[in-house]
């Protein structure tokens, strides 16, 4: 699964490298959890690209209330196209999530270990697959909320977690983000590749463990004093 994630690039880097014309000023956050207010990029009707904000943990239109009984925050790249409640966003609204990294935790001995998951050496960003969806109720304020398609984990990263977000490479942004593209067999061959060549995994402190942390402590290597690796490179 992904329940945290971090985003600190500047925004001139985003917006070059999802081609958008403009990205407003975004304040670096390093520990985002389900319930904020994410920045997703989609694409419009004369396929223009947009970065928006939205809630992280999906609530379908079709919901008689904005919230749902259990967690939408991630959709299964296995079922999205045929649960209910992620079916028509799959189809007709997928968007791609900007990212510097994301955490998982290890089971560990004295407790679960967080892992920091980023480019290796810090290059680019990392674009997770999504799905969005508008809800308008009566009664309450309109909103858009969104939820990160997870695969199964890239081999070398499954002794940390087995499963990970989908992540899309930049020539697949466009037919990711084509409303228009139903091409079944290709959607499934993006979320199924769960490559994670060039992905560095860095063991971190339990000082992500809390939402309420929101600072660069949260990315910092972390000494666990004994001779497990430190870092684990994934581009072999």
């Amino acid at each position: 699964m992904c329940g945290r994630y971090a985003l600190y690039a500047a925004g001139e880097r985003i917006a070059r490298q999802f081609r958008l014309e403009a990205v407003p000023g975004l304040d670096a956050r390093y520990n985002l959890a389900p319930g904020q207010s994410l920045a997703v990029v989609t694409e419009g009707r004369g396929h223009d690209r947009q970065l928006r904000f939205m809630r992280w943990g999906l609530v379908p239109g079709w919901s008689k209330t904005p919230s749902v009984p259990y967690s939408t925050i991630n959709a299964r790249a296995e079922t999205v196209a045929e649960k209910p409640v992620f079916r028509s966003a799959f189809r007709r609204r997928r968007c791609l999530i900007p990212a510097s990294g994301w955490y998982e935790w290890q089971p560990a001995a004295g407790g679960r270990q967080p892992w920091f998951m980023h480019p290796r050496r810090g290059q680019g960003l990392l674009a997770f697959g999504g799905v969005w969806e508008h809800w308008a109720g009566d009664g309450a304020e309109p909103f858009d909320s969104v939820a990160i398609v997870v695969t199964a984990a890239a081999p070398s990263l499954q002794p940390i977690h087995d499963r990970m977000p989908v992540l899309i490479e930049a020539p697949d942004y466009e037919a990711w983000l084509d409303h228009e593209n139903h091409d079944s067999a290709r959607l499934q061959a993006l979320m199924q590749s769960a490559d994670a060549a060039g992905v560095q995994a860095l063991r971190v402190s339990t000082h992500v463990n809390s939402p309420k942390h929101d600072d660069p402590r949260c990315i910092e290597p972390f000494d666990a004093g004994d001779r497990r690796p430190a870092q684990i490179d994934t581009d072999g």
